[in-house]
């Protein structure tokens, strides 16, 4: 990572006024270079600080309440602090992806779905990888990398550091191309070409791209575009996921079997489809999900904002 950093580093970057956010990736890299078990016990001493970005909190805790209606508040009040240690062990865990070495990274996890991981492997059609936004997103992508070669989406960070590095680090572990989200061309290509292109789905991009489809029982803005990949680019749909286990003693790559009977050329059908996938492996490990994200932002027409403005 540390090489591909230097090869590929546009000059401008080096300006003094990027300096302030090299220092902290240098702080970053020596962080998650400690024990696992270090960094696990920092994110439990730290994660409480967490609580004072006001609105993310308020948006986690909104989520929260939306979508497991039938906790109690203070079961709601616990899964909220778990889910900020998942936060906060989000920073430890995306160093691992970008900055560990494949064979250190091998040691920290297991695979469950090895016949859904030889499926990927052997198939000759395009596959599009289905992920969604955990807080360990970028760890289970890395794990993925480990078995394949594979392409990503990817959004540009407005820190051009912070893009420079996210994309360097994602391209180390995916090897593959590295595809902005807007260019549905490019993606569409490289499925018809047999390739496998990684996607995370469950973000709220707007109503020109979504339609409202539930979410844990909420109308949430979804997008259309999965079933449109699937079938523009004649690929197969095979979720992955991962989590982290118990106590700190790793994690589980979990490879799903494909979509059967997708797409069915319904939008509306397609789309549940995902957030029903999404919504049965939340409800697994409700607390390692990124709740702190405006997952329902966009509402019906005539249905007042469920997050306060500040």
């Amino acid at each position: 990572m540390i090489r591909a950093l230097i090869k590929g580093m546009p000059k401008g970057l080096l300006a003094p006024r990027h300096w302030p956010s090299w220092l902290g990736f240098i702080v970053w890299y020596l962080l998650v270079q400690l024990p696992y078990s270090w960094q696990y016990c920092l994110a439990r001493w730290s994660y409480p600080l967490l609580r004072r970005n006001k609105k993310r909190l308020a948006m986690a805790e909104t989520n929260i309440r939306l979508c497991f209606p039938a906790l109690s508040e203070t079961e709601r009040q616990a899964l909220l602090d778990e889910n900020l240690f998942s936060t906060a062990m989000a920073l430890f865990e995306t160093g691992i992806a970008w900055f560990w070495s494949p064979k250190r990274l091998r040691r920290l996890y297991l695979v469950r779905g090895e016949e859904n991981l030889q499926r990927i492997k052997d198939s000759t059609q395009g596959v599009l990888l289905l992920s969604a936004h955990f807080t360990h997103l970028d760890l289970g992508s890395a794990m993925l990398g480990q078995h394949f070669v594979y392409d990503g989406m990817y959004s540009p960070h407005r820190n051009p550091v912070y893009d420079y590095v996210q994309k360097t680090g994602r391209e180390c572990y995916a090897k593959g191309l590295a595809i902005p989200r807007n260019n549905v061309r490019a993606m569409i290509s490289q499925l018809r070409k047999g390739n496998k292109v990684w996607y995370a789905p469950d973000r709220d991009l707007g109503p020109k791209v979504s339609i409202f489809v539930p979410f844990f029982n909420v109308p949430a803005a979804t997008v259309t575009a999965t079933g449109k990949f699937a079938q523009l680019g004649r690929a197969q749909i095979i979720p992955f996921t991962q989590r982290r286990l118990e106590h700190g003693s790793g994690y589980e790559l979990i490879i799903h079997p494909p979509f059967e009977n997708y797409p069915t050329g319904d939008e509306y059908q397609d789309a549940l489809r995902v957030n029903q996938f999404v919504e049965q492996e939340v409800a697994k490990y409700p607390e390692q999900y990124l709740w702190a994200q405006p997952r329902f932002k966009t509402r019906p027409a005539g249905e007042a904002p469920l997050y306060q403005r500040r």
